[in-house]
């Protein structure tokens, strides 16, 4: 992921922070942050559970982790001191306060549950907990040439498997049938999918995040087809518009043009020093002139990388300007109750004179 002088300068920043804020370490348990500044690439399965968690001090770092996943730790993340509990990371937290000072510890409020920290708490009694911003989700947000890469796979495996499924896909098959081919193609050719995939016909469409069901595909009605891979932990994140047949009513061509045409708007218009804000409203005043306006009912994009969403955003609120290195997704959605949903992604590479399309962002369908 990382080549060594590379984490050398992610750990130099944390111990930046750890000056500044006059703490004795910071501990990071968001999985994506442990990855990141550590290699460390084992999942945790849900809240209650946790594969791990990192204590970067000023001169130490040291992983925390069960005995299930030792050795990977010793594999994967060359040059941190691995640490062993076996009555949950409070309890060693505790133990290792008897040798390294421990008086002020930052922590990832969004990534370590009510419960967890009253643990940390009663372990470490008269502790300073001090929550920290979202300082490694900003590091994430620019990446290196090495991410890019990875990246560029995730895509790459994406549109591949999209190709394969579009061509095979005919009115017919239920929306279960397709998300469970694309899974099972994605499975065979990276780590998997980045996220389940979303495959929704007809009324269903218009659910920006629908489930897919054993609803049967008609002939010229929109299927919005939402998926991505995972190579080497980096998520790639892809949306196309099908309509099988080709043939869909006028309405349904006007909103697949005005979606069409917004992404292209902001995609043109994409650069380093654009909020999020303006390539937003960019996006949304196409569809907005087009008359389909209260029907964009999301943002316009995303950052992607070790995580499918992530920093930086492009929405209304998003006052941040993007800076270079940054990936982004351009996505606009049309989506009209019981009729249709029309969406389109891509994703990009933020550049001082540009966005730099990372996929093939083929058209599927010209209506014009």
């Amino acid at each position: 992921m990382f080549m060594t002088g590379d984490k050398e300068k992610l750990l130099s920043r944390m111990r930046r922070i750890i000056r500044a804020r006059k703490l004795d370490a910071i501990l990071v348990t968001c999985p994506e942050n442990r990855r990141y500044l550590s290699g460390f690439s084992a999942d945790d399965m849900g809240l209650q559970e946790s594969a791990g968690a990192l204590l970067v001090t000023a001169t130490e770092n040291i992983l925390l982790t069960d005995g299930r996943y030792r050795l990977q730790a010793e594999h994967e993340a060359p040059g941190w001191s691995v640490e062993i509990y076996r009555k949950g990371l409070a309890g060693k937290l505790g133990a290792l306060a008897s040798g390294i000072r421990l008086a002020a510890v930052g922590y990832e409020p969004g990534c370590l549950t009510c419960a967890a920290l009253a643990r940390i708490e009663k372990a470490l009694p008269g502790a300073r907990l001090v929550p920290l911003p979202a300082r490694i989700n900003d590091f994430r947000a620019i990446k290196t040439d090495r991410e890019i890469i990875s990246i560029k796979k995730a895509i790459g495996v994406a549109e591949e498997v999209f190709d394969t499924v579009w061509k095979e896909l005919e009115p017919g098959c239920t929306e279960r049938e397709v998300a469970w081919e694309i899974t099972r193609q994605l499975g065979l050719r990276c780590e998997g999918p980045s996220f389940p995939p979303i495959v929704a016909s007809g009324p269903n469409a218009a659910l920006p995040h629908a489930v897919p069901t054993d609803r049967v595909i008609q002939r010229g009605e929109t299927v919005i087809v939402d998926m991505g891979a995972r190579v080497e932990g980096y998520c790639s994140d892809m949306t196309r518009t099908i309509i099988p047949g080709g043939d869909p009513p006028e309405d349904v061509r006007r909103a697949y043009a005005a979606v069409r045409d917004a992404q292209a708007a902001a995609q043109k218009a994409i650069r380093e020093g654009i909020t999020g804000r303006q390539a937003d409203q960019i996006a949304r005043r196409v569809i907005d002139q087009a008359g389909f306006g209260k029907y964009f009912v999301h943002s316009l994009g995303h950052g992607v990388g070790l995580a499918v969403h992530e920093q930086p955003s492009l929405s209304p609120g998003a006052r941040k300007k993007l800076r270079s290195g940054m990936v982004v997704t351009v996505e606009p959605g049309i989506y009209i109750r019981g009729l249709c949903g029309v969406r389109l992604e891509n994703m990009g590479l933020v550049r001082p004179d540009g966005l730099e399309l990372l996929g093939s962002a083929r058209w599927y369908y010209d209506f014009t």
